[in-house]
Formats: structure tokens, C-alpha cells, sequence
């Protein structure tokens, strides 16, 4: 039997995402996440990693940084790093983002969204792996802050499992999680 490999996306959410008080929030760009992101997709082949932010000084400031690894002097120094970036996309919204993934592949995303929170129906990779009946494009999503506002884990298709530590710990980086899920879903068996 043929392993199955999804055709992945990935979007880090900045809106609407959660404080420590559980309130609904905008959160900043970090240039970390940028680069970081950027270079886990293109190690696990991720065809766009969406940056997803309505405010417009967030959206500048990503620009700015990815033009600066794409077409200044940053990508003449480290044409890995140019590859890397030419990955990442701004986008307004969540909507906008499955709009841009339905233009791209002429098909609706199955979204996966990521939670530190304990949920009640949640499902493993290899769950999803052994059901997946089509090519359909896989959104995962990753929020920033506290975690996703409760809209976007309403709109998911699926809730994957929370990633566990060994001692209780919960509390990745959005870079560190989004490494781990990417080798789970498209890393070597």
C-alpha cells in the first residue's frame, strides 16, 4: 500500500487569536516565526506558509522582511533562506487564505487546526492519514499568542492531538510545534 503524503499548507494566525485573559486579540509578527516556518515548509515541502494579519503595520513589516530574502541582499548572501521565504504569503483573514489555497488548487482545504488546549474529539495524523480518500490540499493552522480564537477552531474540519511532552510541560514555541507536526505529516515513516 502506497504511503499517503498530503499536499500541505500552513497558516500562523495572528487574528484572532487569544491573551492570557482568554480575550480575543491581534497579535505582532515575530521576525523568528518568519524565518523559522519558512525554512520547516520548505524542508517538508509545503507548497505556501500564510502569514495572517489584518493589520496593516504587521503586513508591512512582513513584507519588508521577506522582500528583503527575496529580491535584496539578503538572498544574494543565502539563496536557501531566498527559497525559504518565497514560501510565505500575508494574507487579511482566514477566509482569504482558503480563497487563495482554493485559487491555487481549484479545491476547498481540509483544514487542521493545533491546540495546546485539551478538546473533547480530537484526531491522531495516522487517523487522518489512513482516511484521507482524496488529494484534497491540508491547511494546518498554528496560532500565536495563546492559541486560536474559538471562531477558528469552530471552522477546522479536524482538531488534531496536542502534542505531549514527558513531564507535564506544555508550552512550545509555534516554531518548535509546527516542526513537530510537519514531520509527522510529511516526514519520512
Amino acid at each position: 500500500m502506497k504511503s499517503f503524503k498530503p499536499n500541505l499548507y500552513l497558516a500562523l494566525i495572528h487574528y484572532p487569536v487569544l491573551n492570557k485573559h482568554g480575550e480575543i486579540i491581534a497579535s505582532a509578527v515575530t521576525n523568528l516565526d518568519i524565518h523559522d516556518l519558512a525554512r520547516a515548509a520548505r524542508t517538508y515541502d509545503v507548497r505556501a506558509v500564510y502569514i495572517v494579519t489584518p493589520l496593516t503595520d504587521q503586513k508591512r513589516l512582513v513584507i519588508q522582511i521577506v522582500e528583503h530574502w527575496t529580491t535584496g541582499m539578503g538572498g544574494v548572501v543565502n539563496p536557501d533562506r531566498k527559497a525559504a521565504m518565497k514560501l510565505i504569503s500575508v494574507q487579511d483573514s482566514l477566509e482569504s487564505t482558503r480563497a487563495d489555497i482554493e485559487a491555487r488548487e481549484k479545491m476547498r482545504p481540509v483544514t487542521l487546526v493545533t491546540s495546546a488546549r485539551e478538546c473533547s474529539e480530537f484526531r491522531t495524523i495516522e487517523e487522518l492519514k489512513l482516511q484521507a480518500k482524496d488529494d484534497r490540499p491540508w491547511l494546518l493552522l498554528f496560532g500565536t499568542a495563546w492559541g486560536l480564537a474559538d471562531e477558528c477552531m469552530l471552522q477546522a474540519d479536524h482538531v488534531l492531538k496536542p502534542i505531549y511532552g514527558v513531564n507535564g510541560y506544555n508550552h512550545l514555541s509555534v516554531r518548535s510545534a509546527a516542526s513537530i507536526f510537519l514531520d509527522r505529516l510529511a516526514g519520512h515513516p
